[in-house]
This record gives structure tokens, C-alpha cells and sequence, in this order.
């Protein structure tokens, strides 16, 4: 028997080559060609029936447009995230490690929506309709009346949705989904790139009015697997056929989880919600900064608490620095932060503030497992730095924000006065910030008990510490 032929699929763009290249001819992406068996070049009925269909022209200025009406789910921190609720007609895509709470959120989300009157659906293929009710019992879930369907084919899930028309619908997962119209196997590309597509087109299409009213579109929620290196599994173009993409962040061994809009066309990127894994599943944390904030008595040196963006959404975490004595060649290592900012970071401390860790271990870590990505953060990192190099706390209830350029001039953060004002809040009482975002009026309640230093360089930053401090 012959040998059935192969091609090399790119998991990226899907460009097909005959055989393997270290480099995809299609995109010039490094590693991503994978094998595969070819789909059939015989033409297949009613595939792309739907597009046969001519669509209406209209003129953008007469378009009615009107604000996407949403349906919370029941978890403010989801609807946080999600930009308010569930969007008619929107397509959601959440991914994250296994075991992270992915179905678990998604399973309380749609019984508090079906509680709430919402006509909900579970489209499970990876567990039994057994298993999802056994997982049900456990989170405490009695009595729930979401619809379950064991299902993999796409043709049958379609047929389903069109006749049941639910209000919110959750595929979980789309790599196992797979359509009779294809020859390859549930999780390649093409199987994951046209279900995806054909649900997208289903969810958009389901609220139109055909002769017939319809009433509301169908909301989906496609739950994807993630890679090792924590990307969303299959084509890049996945996350470009949906409305938003959500991460679940967070170590498995912690009973904390963030989830992350990476995209949102209804609402802010960036948005975080967080949540906390507990015997009866997750449970929304109203107040995270409590999470990202280490629990000391009294202040110790190499930790400095910053105010971090994330979305629309101010929070304080803690900054930890180690510094040690290293041997002929140093580490640089830092958890939540990056790398190279932090020795370009250095190297403007030791030539714009004159402290030197050439001959040193640095260590940092941002506390709670977050991951900030925002240049705000520079300079509470050198503050914490120095101090554990001094071996000098900073004072209590400091904090600090601030972008640091390579000419040691300290940088605006966007949105400044409302970290002031978190921070207040929460009792913090001594703040270093750059000068341009010192607030014109001082005196108003929200900065009440905050004292404000606003600095312009890394020199200032330095000689204002050490007179707090020292």
C-alpha cells in the first residue's frame, strides 16, 4: 500500500509547502510548518453556501448606529474584563493553561445568566455530559437548568444552535471541533479556522431578520487551548475573526487567577479581572491591590510599592529588589517584568545616579504573579534596587511611579492623578512622582494625608529617598 501523501501546514498563516522548511515560504515565520495530510481537492457541496448570497449595500452616514447592548453575566470582575457583559451577536475567545478555571468560570457565568432568564447553552467536547454535571455539583450548582451537548461536529452544533437560538452559547473546546466538509483532524488549522469561521458567521448572522423576526443574535464563546509558550493554539487569524480575546494568567499553584483582555471591540485592552479559586469555584476580588502587596510589619529594604495601569483600572503592587554579590558574571533575572528593560534600567542608574551593581546579582519580582508591562514601573524598580543595595528601607507608606528615559530624566505616566487617588485611598501616605503629573489643586480631599514629591531626573528620586529614608 502506498504511503499517503503530506504537506507541511504553517500553524501561523497557513501557507502549505510540500516539505518541511525551517522558515514558513508564506509568512517567513521560523518552526511553524507542521505536518498534515491534504485536504481534498475534490469541490465540495454547500461549503461556502452562505456566501452565495448577495449582501446589501448601505451608505455608512445612514446607518443606524446604535450603542451594543450587554448582558452582565453575574461576575462583575468577567464583566469587568468583558467591557461591561456579554455583546449580542459577540464572539469571545478565552484561552490559558489547562486546569487554570477556564471551564469552571465559563459554567458559573452561564448559570448565573440562565438564572437571570438568558437562554444559555453548553457545547462541551472534551468532558461527557455526566462530567460537566459532576464539575456542576462540586461548584455548588444544584439544580441548574443550562443546556448541555456533548458534541465535536460542527454541522450538528450549527444545527443545534439554529434551533434552539440560544442567547449565550459556549463552545469549549474549538480544537475539538471538527467539520465533515474537511479531511483533516479536529485541532489543525484548517479544522480550527473554518469552525471558527463558521461560528463567527453564525453568531453575526443569527440576529438579522430574514422575513421572519429573529429577535436576539446569539452570543459565542469559543474556549481555545494555549501552546508552551502560552500562545492561543492554531492560526494567528483565530484571534482576528472574534471580538475579544481573553488569557487566563495566573500559576496553577496559587489560588489567585487574572483574566486579560488582550483585544475587546466593546471595550478597553488591557482590562484585568481577578479572581480567586475557592471550593465552590471562582470568586471575583473586589479589592486586588491586597493580593499584589506583601504583608509586612514594619519596612524592609529592596521593596517599593508602585501604582500599575491596567485598563481603566489603577492598582498598587509591590516591587521586590535583591541585590547580592555576584562573581565574574552577574545575573539579571526578573519575574513579571522585563529583562531588558531592567539592564537598560541599570546601566542609567549607575551612570546618571552613580550607583554601581556591575559586580553584582539583581533580582526582581513584581508580588502576586502580575506581569506589568508599562515603562510607569521604572522607577520604582531603581528605588528598590538602591535600597536593598543600601540595605535601607524606604519609608512606610511610600510609593512610587514613573518612566525613566536613558538621559535619566524621570517621564510622565498616563492618568497620573488617578493613581494618586488610588493610592490615597488605600492609606499610603509619601509619594515620588514625576513632575508632570503633580495635581494643580493639593489641597482636595482625594490627596488628603498624601505628601507629594515630584521629581525630574533619577538624581532627584535619589537624593529625595535618602532623606526620607536615611
Amino acid at each position: 500500500m502506498a504511503k499517503e501523501k503530506t504537506v507541511y501546514v504553517c500553524s501561523d498563516c497557513g501557507g502549505v509547502s510540500p516539505k518541511w522548511q525551517g522558515k514558513c515560504p508564506s509568512c517567513n515565520a521560523w518552526n511553524t510548518l507542521i505536518e498534515s495530510v491534504p485536504e481534498s481537492t475534490a469541490p465540495t457541496k454547500n461549503r461556502f453556501a452562505s456566501l452565495a448570497k448577495a449582501s446589501e449595500i448601505a451608505i455608512l452616514g445612514e446607518i443606524d448606529a446604535v450603542d451594543f447592548a450587554r448582558t452582565p453575566t453575574g461576575h462583575d470582575e468577567l464583566d469587568r474584563v468583558l467591557g461591561g457583559g456579554m455583546v449580542e451577536g459577540g464572539v469571545v475567545l478565552i484561552g490559558g493553561d489547562p486546569g487554570i478555571g477556564k471551564s469552571t468560570l465559563l459554567l458559573q457565568a452561564l448559570d448565573s445568566l440562565q438564572r437571570s432568564g438568558q437562554r444559555t447553552l453548553y457545547v462541551t467536547g472534551e468532558e461527557s455530559g455526566a462530567q460537566v454535571a459532576l464539575r456542576a455539583r462540586r461548584l455548588g450548582l444544584d439544580g441548574s437548568q443550562v443546556s448541555v451537548l456533548a458534541e465535536i461536529g460542527l454541522e450538528k452544533i450549527l444545527a443545534t444552535l439554529e434551533a434552539t437560538r440560544p442567547d449565550i452559547a459556549v463552545i469549549d473546546s474549538i480544537q475539538t471541533v471538527y467539520s465533515e466538509q474537511l479531511t483533516s483532524a479536529p485541532g489543525s488549522v484548517a479544522q480550527v479556522r473554518e469552525c471558527a469561521a463558521h461560528l463567527t458567521r453564525y453568531a453575526k448572522a443569527s440576529g438579522q431578520a430574514d422575513g421572519v423576526g429573529r429577535g436576539r443574535a446569539t452570543s459565542i464563546v469559543l474556549v481555545g487551548h494555549v501552546t508552551k509558550e502560552g500562545a492561543l493554539a492554531g492560526p494567528r487569524v483565530l484571534e482576528h475573526m472574534v471580538d475579544t480575546v481573553l488569557y487566563f494568567e495566573g500559576d496553577t499553584h496559587s489560588s489567585f487567577r487574572l483574566v486579560r483582555a488582550i483585544k475587546n471591540r466593546f471595550g478597553a485592552v488591557n482590562e484585568i479581572g481577578v479572581f480567586a479559586m475557592t471550593e465552590k469555584g471562582l470568586k471575583g476580588v473586589s479589592n486586588p491591590s491586597a493580593i499584589f502587596l506583601s504583608q509586612h510589619a514594619e519596612p524592609v529594604p529592596g521593596s517599593c510599592v508602585m501604582v500599575t495601569l491596567e485598563g481603566t483600572r489603577p492598582m498598587l503592587v509591590e516591587i521586590q529588589a535583591l541585590v547580592d554579590s555576584g562573581g565574574p558574571s552577574p545575573r539579571r533575572l526578573s519575574v513579571g517584568l522585563d529583562k531588558d528593560r531592567l539592564a537598560m534600567l541599570l546601566a542609567v542608574l549607575h551612570r546618571h545616579a552613580g550607583v554601581a551593581c556591575m559586580d553584582q546579582d539583581v533580582f526582581v519580582n513584581a508580588v502576586g504573579g502580575v506581569r506589568i508591562s508599562e515603562p510607569a514601573a521604572d522607577l520604582a524598580v531603581l528605588l528598590s534596587i538602591t535600597s536593598s543595595l543600601r540595605g535601607k528601607p524606604l519609608p512606610k507608606g511610600f510609593f512610587a511611579f514613573g518612566e525613566v528615559g536613558l538621559a535619566g530624566e524621570v517621564r510622565p505616566a498616563p492618568r497620573g492623578q488617578e493613581r494618586l487617588k488610588e493610592a490615597a485611598k488605600l492609606g499610603f501616605s509619601v509619594a515620588v512622582v514625576p513632575k508632570a503629573n503633580l495635581p494643580k489643586n493639593l489641597k482636595s480631599k482625594d490627596f488628603e494625608g498624601l505628601t507629594i514629591h515630584a521629581v525630574e531626573r533619577v538624581e532627584e528620586a535619589m537624593a529625595v529617598v535618602r532623606d526620607l529614608a536615611y
